[in-house]
């Protein structure tokens, strides 16, 4: 009887046990299930905060760790004082990563950025702009890791206000935004470029972005700079634009416009309005301009491949350096009286210059001022090789018009032999 109480009681005993087992493993997941709920509910607000603030601080960049930086071939004694034009950090090609914020962008989320820092921008995304309106003396940069946008009629990206922005492409990374549609405007701005920015602004970088625009491709209303990367920009209008000044360093920059590829205009200052090259490779292709500057135009170095109706166009055309080709069917390089802070003139001083003509009215150089060659190497080939209203200055250099080599400038309309070259009207040839 005790042997089958124990044996009954054993039996009990297990029974409790397992059913305590199963209680607890209940229990458990139950807990576990409610942990993961609450964690899909964190997961989920994440993700409703990451939308809104389009922020994601786990995704890492592709950047090069090395410090890369380029070298300005800027001189000091031309047109232009470009001793200081390109700041260290202009010329550096990788950003400082330590502290970046990186964000991913969303369709139809805008990004706002309201303090100095870098920024590591990526994904695919449709109608989204970039908002940079930080401090005044804020510098922005944005690192481009792979990001593709295409927006229908507002700016990719809009700086409204900082000191400086810097858009840097990631090292081997390819980056292509777009505006496919008709620009609306910001209140009484016409913001009309993929990407526009009320202050300077400098493109560099390690990898390749591609603008195309129904109206510009980059629009700047202060200094606009390139220090190096891939840039190709298609645009109905002017492809690169500035009010105060376009300046080049480096970089293989390729332009397709409907209008002008480089244009610089100021309206309320006419000494502002310049463009500055010194290395890199710029090919345009222009309905109208090729290069288009105000004020002045200065090339120290680069090689430069353009096709226009008219291939450069400033009130003061300057070539120190480099290797120029120039395709036009108006003129290939014209001096024209477009500031009043200077003399018209076109002064070629070294460098390797090929023009080619179409048929008809046009010029291969033409100055509505001076004309002045102290150097370089000129090949010509047009029905009127030079045109020239005012003196002209011929002390060195080699020319060939049509194959054929000349030691004489001829000037079928006029103009005056002797003088000097073109200079400011009004003092100062710094900018």
């Amino acid at each position: 009887m005790k042997q089958r109480w124990n044996i009954l009681t054993a039996l009990l005993l297990t029974v409790l046990l397992l059913s305590s087992l199963a209680a607890c493993t209940a229990n458990s997941s139950a807990q576990t299930s409610a942990e993961q709920a609450q964690s899909n509910s964190d997961t989920a607000d994440a993700s409703k905060t990451q939308q809104t603030k389009a922020v994601a601080q786990s995704a890492a960049p592709a950047a090069s760790s090395d410090d890369v930086t380029t070298t300005a071939n800027a001189t000091s004694n031309g047109a232009i004082d470009a001793s200081d034009l390109f700041s260290n950090r202009d010329l550096r090609q990788t950003a400082e990563l330590n502290g970046a914020e990186t964000c991913t962008l969303s369709s139809g989320t805008d990004l706002t950025i309201t303090s100095e820092g870098v920024y590591i921008l990526q994904g695919s995304a449709e109608n989204v702009t970039v908002y940079v309106d930080a401090g005044d003396e804020d510098k922005v940069q944005l690192v481009l890791n792979g990001l593709h946008v295409t927006n229908d009629s507002f700016p990719v990206i809009y700086v409204k206000n900082a000191d400086k922005v810097f858009v840097t492409t990631a090292e081997d990374t390819d980056n292509a935004l777009s505006v496919t549609g008709t620009f609306r405007a910001d209140g009484s701005t016409n913001t009309d470029a993929v990407m526009f920015s009320r202050d300077d602004l400098v493109l560099n970088g390690l990898g390749s972005l591609s603008i195309s625009s129904s109206d510009n491709g980059v629009s700047c209303k202060d200094v606009l700079k390139i220090t190096d990367g891939v840039l190709t920009v298609r645009a109905q209008d002017h492809a690169l634009e500035a009010n105060d000044a376009i300046a080049i360093a480096d970089g293989t920059v390729t332009l397709t416009a409907g209008k002008d590829g480089l244009h610089a205009k100021n309206e309320d200052d006419n000494r502002e309005g310049w463009i500055y090259i010194c290395g890199g490779t710029l090919n345009v292709n222009a309905a109208d301009d090729g290069l288009h500057a105000v004020s002045v135009l200065q090339i120290d170095d680069g090689t430069l491949n353009v096709t226009a109706a008219e291939g450069m166009e400033a009130t003061w055309v300057q070539i120190n350096n480099g290797s120029i080709t120039i395709q036009a069917t108006d003129d290939g390089i014209n001096g024209a009286k477009k500031s009043s802070a200077y003399t018209a003139c076109v002064e070629i001083n070294g460098g390797v210059l090929t023009v080619t003509m179409g048929q008809g009215d046009t010029d291969g150089i033409d100055s509505n001022g001076n004309l002045t060659i102290t150097g370089g190497e000129i090949n010509i080939n047009a029905q009127s090789p030079f045109d020239y209203d005012g003196t002209l200055t011929h002390t060195g250099g080699t020319i060939t018009v049509n194959g054929t080599r000349t030691t004489q400038i001829t000037n079928p309309f006029g103009g005056g032999p002797g003088g000097g070259p073109g200079g400011p009207a009004g003092g100062g040839r710094g900018h």
